[in-house]
Formats: structure tokens, sequence, C-alpha cells
């Protein structure tokens, strides 16, 4: 059985939003897997550089994939992902991968595994799972769908950014179904409420026009309620404090809030709509306003997403800080599939829910379902089911949950 790296190929490709992106392949003998890199809109400051051209093609990450990593990599046991990711970290040799780019080392770090996966003939969860030590973890997520989107995923004018439904079962194929029946229900709402059918924003949700950040949570109690479905519904919210901290302030609904003023203005939208979780509900180096806001809701899921960008030192931060019990899994933030393990266990073990999230331009790449359920993470967040390249990565977790 051949276990070498014998050949990598990589292609530019375009996302969901048509901007251009990375596909790489690798092969092992007559066997071959590929993965396609997703690109976020809203990105912290501490994530791990996506290598583009001055006119945003990557032909400098798909360059450094053919011209460096390839010839390192030749030969390589496919099946020693530490090996091959440590090999890609030390030929970056920068702190953020902004020599080779971190989306040419995901591309290969990624299709490394899914090669391996198949050259040992074991189900790409499985072979995570051996990766990460954590057999026997797997189970279906709860899935975090964003029906509404704002902030830079729409050009509607509101400030928050993703509003979820979160259906009370790890059924994911009876999850789906009843996202789908809210979408609907929302369309009906919103077309009535503003006489247009709504558009939609990067990530398939609706994205209406409205600036006041209570009334898409309206929409959305008014679309369960009218479903019968209020007792097995939660509300989640990703805020991404980061995009309205201007000068010193949070700017919401017109008025500039302190961090007190907004911890106010949560509490009001916790006690009126019974949130489950909020993301980022502060910017990104506010350790502190995370944690005021979990130590006040302890039943809250405070999540990280740009306060940790799937970055083991600032999980670790956040952990003495006590500021988050929930983080974001975004591949692409830290570069290597390696790396992404490893702050997922370092989670884990303290005791940190797991929500393993997909980006606002995203490929037809179903990978991130694997690896949400070979860690039975907590959640899996990939966007509206009405959208082709989110329900992708929902179809592939109801057909591994059925294995």
């Amino acid at each position: 059985m051949n276990n070498k790296i014998d050949k990598i190929e990589a292609k530019e490709i375009l996302d969901s939003r048509g901007n251009p992106t990375i596909s790489v392949t690798v092969f092992s003998g007559d066997t071959s897997g590929s993965f396609s890199v997703p690109s976020g809109a809203s990105t912290g400051s501490h994530e791990a550089c996506e290598l583009r051209d001055p006119d945003g093609h990557v032909s400098r990450a798909i360059d450094n994939v053919h011209s460096i990593i390839a010839p390192a990599l030749a030969g390589m046991d496919i099946t020693d992902q530490q090996a091959v990711d440590e090999t890609m970290i030390k030929l970056d040799g920068t702190p953020n991968k902004s020599n080779l780019g971190a989306n040419a080392m995901l591309g290969v770090s990624v299709a490394v595994a899914k090669t391996a996966a198949m050259v040992a003939g074991v189900p790409l969860y499985v072979h995570l799972q051996r990766l990460s030590k954590t057999e026997g973890a797997q189970k279906a997520p709860y899935l975090f769908m964003n029906l509404i989107n704002g902030g830079r995923h729409a050009k509607n004018g509101l400030a928050f950014q993703e509003y979820h439904i979160v259906i009370d079962t790890r059924d994911a194929s009876e999850a789906i179904e009843l996202g789908e029946k809210v979408q609907g229900e929302l369309v009906n709402i919103i077309q009535k409420k503003k006489g247009s059918l709504p558009p939609k924003g990067d990530e398939g949700g609706l994205a209406p026009i409205v600036s006041d950040i209570r009334e898409p949570l309206v929409y959305l109690r008014e679309a369960v309620s009218n479903l019968g479905i209020e007792h097995k519904t939660k509300f989640a919210l990703d805020v991404a404090a980061s995009s309205f901290w201007e000068g010193g302030h949070y700017k919401v609904d017109g008025q500039e809030l302190t961090q007190g003023g907004l911890l106010d203005l949560y509490s009001s939208l916790i006690k009126e709509f019974g949130i489950f979780s909020i993301e980022d509900p502060f910017h990104e180096e506010d350790f502190e306003g995370f944690a005021k806001l979990r130590e006040l809701f302890p039943d809250l899921y405070v999540v990280g997403d740009d306060l940790t960008v799937t970055n083991k030192t600032r999980l670790e931060k956040a952990i003495k800080s006590k500021s988050i019990n929930a983080m974001i899994v975004k591949l692409n933030q830290i570069g290597t599939l390696t790396e992404t393990i490893d702050t997922m266990v370092h989670a884990t073990s303290n005791n940190v829910a797991l929500i393993v999230s997909h980006r606002s331009g995203e490929t037809a790449d179903d990978f991130i379902a694997d690896l949400a359920y070979a860690f039975g993470a907590f959640g899996l967040k990939s966007g509206s089911p009405m959208a082709k390249e989110r329900r992708i990565k929902y179809d592939r977790l109801v057909n591994i949950s059925k294995t």
C-alpha cells in the first residue's frame, strides 16, 4: 500500500461570493483527495494570513503550493498529519503564515487528511478521530442556522451580523426540515411587512432592510410561533461586535454605547427573547466584557470567534479570563488541521463547547461536517439550509450520522 505523498496540485476556483480562492488536490498513488478553501468577510485581526494578489486572485498562493510546499512534502508519509503540517509551518517561518499563505497551507493540510483517510480505507471522520485521539466522541451537533443576515454579510444597515435558530434536536434531518420551514415563514412575514421579497445575504439568510437590531428577533419569534415550534427552538446571535466598534464606542441603532451600555442591551434581549448564545458580544480584545456577560448570565453560551480565532494561545487567555464557555472553530483562522485539532482538544479539556463553523465565502466542500461529528461538537454553524454551498455541509452530517 502506497502511503507516500506523490503529487500536489492547486488551482483557482470561485467561492460562493464569486471571489477567487484555492483548491488543492493531494495524490498518493492512484488515490487523491481535494479541499477547497473558504474565505471570511468578517475576520479577526489575529487570524492567519490569507495570501492574495493585489487584484484579489490567488496565484501567489498557488505558486507557493507548486514551487515550495509540494517539493518539501514529496515522499512524506501521508498518514503523518503532524509531520506534514509542522514541515509547512517551518517552511513558512512566520507567526501568521504570511509567507506561504494560510490558504495555501490549509488547502494542502486538509487535502492530505482526506487522501490519508481513503488510503486507510476509513470514513473521514474516523480518520480525524484517530488524529485527535477522540475515538468514541462522535455524535451529531446542534445546527446553528443563520436565517437573517446583517453586518458585513449583508447591505441592509443592520449592526448585528447573524440571527440563528437552533432546533433542540441532534437529529440533523429534523433540524434541517424545520429550519427550511422557518425560513419560508420568514419570507412570508417580511414580504407582508416590507411589501417585497427580502434579498439574501452572504450566508443564504434573508437580509431585509432594517436597522433596529430587535426587529429580526421579532420576525423569528413570529415565524416560530406561527409554526407552533416555540418549545423546541432557541435563538442565537453572532453580533461580531468588532465590526461596529469605532472610536472607543459600539455604534448600534444610531447610538454610541459603552461596554456597560452594550451589556445592558444584551440583558434586555436575553430577557425578552430567551437568547441561547451570543457570539463575539464585545470587540476582539475585550476579554473583560465577555467575562462580565458570562458572569451575569451563567446559563448563556458566550462564544468566542474573533476573540479566539481557533488559536490555542488566544483560547488559553480566554479560559484564564473566564471570558467564554464556547468557541467557534474555523480552519482557515489558524491554517493547518493539526493546529485546529490541538486547539479543539484544549477547548474540550477545559469544558469549552465547540461550534464548528463555515465562512461567509464558502465552497462546495463538506469537510467541516466530518470535523464536527468526529469531535462530538456541540454545534455546527453552516448558514441557511436553503443555500446550496451551506446545505452540502448539513447533508453530509445527515449521511454520516446514519452510519
